[in-house]
């Protein structure tokens, strides 16, 4: 009788579920000629149901639910196309989807909760993926995204750098792995190397605008998501080898992937290693011209100094200590089914790079001892000479994350991602440690989707992040601090005609604690050149005292441990209007709130990348000495206008964007014109705790000045560092950019684009420049695509930037001339691709206005990479 019930329940359901599904959709993707798109896929929206465009142009659909349906046609070449259909009982059949051919690559975007492409989203995206990603790919991810639209580098030597967004870097622009917070410490400082790598990643996304909000306020400038399949989505077999050398730094790089499968379950490797020696330049290493500008406001009581670092203006022909030798792997695994997959992956990343502007060269007789450390003395042998500061950096990261499309009446998919980093960099001089940052985090992010209300899409997120962060060691500039994140956002979209409107909104609270945050007790003094006559005689008595009383950043006591809290709100609008065929407009609003970084709060003491002390918010400096501020910090409060028109269809295409950011209580890092005095320990019984304080010593001498900064060291003030103080204040951050696509020829195509941004801050005589806004930028480019040859050249031309602020010096205009060569074959079955990329052709001395190294380590003069990829 039981058993009876029960056939009689799943037949009923049977039946439900038959009536509901078993309808199908079926037809053909077509182009504006009327022959069939042989790539791409089609989607329904709302839902997870996705099927690839067969070669013949033909797709279909199984158990579509009834009712209006949106269908979503996505292809490289074409425009994507949405196409409302009415489903009934019968279903649909023969039906034809006709996109148009595009000048622009269009490319979905996986960080957006939105169905968006580079050209459908109100705000600004761009995507590096494929081909284009392995043409500029290189060894840093802001070197792989500096000649995109809008995006400049930190440009730190060579080893390091950090991609900057309309001018915004640092704790405002977020880096994720596949959704996930990179948790590095590349937020804190330039010296820091981001760890993510670009070799294995399948795409690079830069956000802007609404779909921002799914990722809280440290993406208030702007998210970069590096995608890659370490946890596979598929059960395909696929693998890549590629093997590379480059003459300007003799790099030797490896990297590859595969992946494939058992039964249900994937399994993906990934892996890289590069190896380099210091990277070579025309001229020297020192900027000359800023160097003859700074002894020019010297005043007399300077000349021997000046005079004495004009015999020794730095190397000639290399960036010194600009090597690196940098390895991982990751290996992951995930269970695949109909409804989705779920899986699981463990990375280890490592990196033993130099931190150049540091170079101690001429002293390797007196510190052979020193040399011996077996871990450091195989990277390279004239290391063995010339040992100077390294980072070593280890990052052991896990990841869990998957999908599920559950299509029920409420929900269409769950996303789900989970991380714990382990993530440590310790600065090397002289072959012992030095200062050693951490940072452990553990982060988890739910995507709820819904299924469309009224004709909306769009879902929940729920995010944390626990970060507990530490720098310990004598150039700790900053605290140990523990940062906590709750955050709830929503994203919605709608199409009104040919109108696609986007709202978005998060809410979040931040607390950062600080169990030990440094007391201010350190004197400051002004040079002449900044402060006049106070430089003076009875200003030497009275630092040599504060010399004898033990002021230095080493015994500095500790304040009572402080927790503050943030509740950040933004809010978002945009809409995309396709006003005509392969024409859109769009507008978007961002009004977001953001929680200061520790780093900004409090930050007190020496940062040895920068050749700065840092003072955070916290401390107010007031004439020659440091006092605690009130502990009642303000939100960074942000709001964003961006406008964006488009033509993608056909053979001549273009996109311009302008921008305007007003932006309340924005904090930077500007120079005081102050200098802190501090003396490390030469004493015989502390050598053993600071063996590399003799070493610093006698690099102050044989230096003298930083590159922007008039450092007058000598051997009664120990070693003495320009003052930069974070402060909050009023700014606007506006401009404009371009890019215009012309297929002049099946195989032929000419690419121009331009970008230029300006920013002002409140300061104490009105109206000022912001410090390290980014040149404006012109390119001239072409390519030529044919079945097996692939070449492309451009011609960059980087401006001179004079829009300066207080205390710094004009950057010089620079043509860059670049270009890549690529031949495609087949052997034996494998994709087989030879190719050579060919950089600064011309042998230019380029100097990068962003960069802090900008008059220590210029660009890298003219360089070829040789490479053979394989991919199956």
């Amino acid at each position: 009788m039981l058993k009876t019930k029960r056939t009689a329940i799943a037949t009923a359901l049977l039946l439900i579920s038959s009536h509901s599904y078993a309808n199908t959709i079926s037809g053909k993707v077509l182009d504006e000629m009327g022959n069939p798109v042989t790539s791409g896929e089609v989607q329904i929206m709302g839902t997870n149901k996705r099927v690839d465009i067969n070669l013949d142009g033909s797709f279909r659909f199984d158990n579509v639910k009834l009712g209006l349906r949106e269908l979503h046609v996505a292809s490289t070449d074409f425009v994507h196309a949405s196409t409302p259909v009415q489903v009934d009982e019968q279903g649909v059949s023969q039906l034809e989807i006709k996109v148009l051919s595009s000048s622009i690559e269009v490319l979905d975007v996986t960080a957006s909760a939105f169905h968006a492409s580079n050209i459908e989203s109100a705000s600004p995206i761009n995507v590096l993926a494929g081909e284009n990603l392995d043409h500029k790919q290189a060894p840093t991810l802001g070197d792989t995204l500096r000649n995109e639209v809008g995006i400049h580098s930190t440009s730190y030597g060579g080893v390091v750098s950090s991609p900057i967004i309309r001018g915004l870097d640092g704790p405002r622009v977020l880096i994720t792995q596949n959704g996930l917070d990179a948790s590095d410490a590349s937020r804190v400082g330039p010296d820091h190397m981001v760890a993510t790598e670009t070799s294995s990643a399948q795409q690079i996304e830069v956000l802007r605008g609404p779909a921002t909000l799914f990722y809280g306020s440290g993406a208030i400038g702007g998210v970069v998501n590096v995608v890659d399949n370490r946890i596979p989505s598929d059960l395909d077999t696929e693998g890549e080898l590629a093997l590379s050398r480059n003459s300007v730094n003799s790099e030797e790089a490896v990297s590859g992937f595969a992946k494939s499968s058992i039964g249900d379950f994937a399994f993906n490797f990934q892996g890289f290693y590069r190896d380099a020696d210091d990277y070579r330049i025309p001229g020297f290493a020192e900027n000359e011209h800023a160097h003859d500008d700074h002894d020019e406001d010297h005043d007399e009581g300077h000349d021997d100094h000046g005079d004495e670092h004009d015999d020794e203006i730095g190397a000639e022909g290399i960036v010194e200590n600009s090597q690196y030798r940098t390895q991982g792997f990751t290996l992951g695994s995930s269970y695949v089914f109909d409804q989705g997959h779920i899986g699981f992956s463990v990375e280890h990343l490592s990196s033993l790079y130099g931190i150049p502007g540091h170079s101690h060269g001429g002293h390797e007789d007196e510190h052979d001892d020193e040399h011996g450390d077996d871990d450091h003395d195989e990277m390279h042998e004239h290391d063995e000479e010339e040992e100077d500061v390294r980072a070593d950096l280890n990052q052991n990261r896990y990841q869990l994350g998957g999908q599920l499309n559950v299509d029920t009446d409420l929900l269409s998919a769950i996303n789900f991602g989970m991380a714990y980093t382990d993530y440590t960099h310790a600065e090397i001089e002289n072959g012992e440690p030095g200062t050693r940052f951490s940072n452990d985090t553990f982060e988890t992010r739910i995507e709820v989707l819904h299924q469309p209300i009224g004709g909306w899409r769009g879902g929940l997120s729920l995010h944390t992040k626990l970060s507990d962060f530490s720098a310990l060691g004598e150039e700790a500039f900053t605290p140990a601090s523990d940062t906590r994140i709750f955050g709830l956002g929503l994203i919605e979209e709608k199409h009104f005609g040919d109108v696609l409107v986007q709202l978005g909104a998060r809410v979040e609270h931040v607390e950062i604690d600080v169990s030990n945050p440094f007391a201010p007790d350190l004197e400051l003094h002004g040079h002449d050149e900044h402060d006049g006559d106070d430089h003076d005689d009875d200003q030497g008595d009275e630092h040599d005292d504060a010399h004898d009383e033990d002021h230095e950043h080493d015994d500095l006591m500790a304040l009572d441990a402080i927790s503050v809290d943030f509740a950040p709100v933004s809010l978002s609008a945009g809409a995309v209007w396709d006003f005509a065929e392969g024409y859109n407009l769009g507008v978007s609003y961002v009004y977001a709130q953001r929680a200061p970084s520790s780093a900004e709060l409090f930050s007190f003491g020496s940062h040895i990348a920068t050749r700065t002390f840092e003072v955070g918010t916290l401390y107010n400096i007031d004439e020659d000495h440091v006092e605690l501020n009130d502990i009642d910090f303000e939100m960074e409060t942000s709001s964003n206008f961006d406008i964006s028109l488009r033509k993608f269809a056909g053979d001549f295409g273009f996109v311009v964007n302008v921008f305007y950011n007003q932006v309340d209580d924005y904090y930077f890092l500007a120079e005081t014109g102050l200098f802190a005095e501090f003396e490390h320990s030469h004493d015989d019984d502390e050598h053993d705790d600071h063996e590399h304080d003799d070493h610093d010593s006698e690099h102050d001498d044989d230096h003298g000045h930083d590159d922007d900064h008039g450092e007058g060291h000598d051997d009664e003030h120990g070693e003495e560092l320009p003052v930069f103080a974070y402060t909050n204040a009023d700014a606007d951050l506006y401009g404009a950019e371009f890019q215009v696509n012309w297929q002049a020829t099946q195989y032929l195509k000419l690419i121009t684009q331009g970008d230029i941004i300006r920013a002002r801050v409140d300061g104490a005589d009105g109206r000022e420049n912001l410090p390290r806004t980014p040149p404006a930028r012109l390119t001239f480019g072409a390519e030529f695509n044919s079945q097996n040859w692939y070449i492309d050249a451009q011609v960059m031309h980087v401006f001179e930037q004079d829009d300066l602020a207080t205390f710094e010096t004009d950057t010089e205009s620079y043509t860059m001339v670049d270009a890549n060569v690529s031949y495609f074959t087949t052997v034996q079955g494998l994709n087989l691709e030879l190719y050579a990329k060919g950089r600064n052709l011309t042998n230019e001395e380029a100097r990068v206005h962003t960069s802090f190294l900008k008059d220590l380590a210029p660009l890298p003069g003219r360089s070829v990479m040789l490479g053979v990829r394989t991919t199956f």
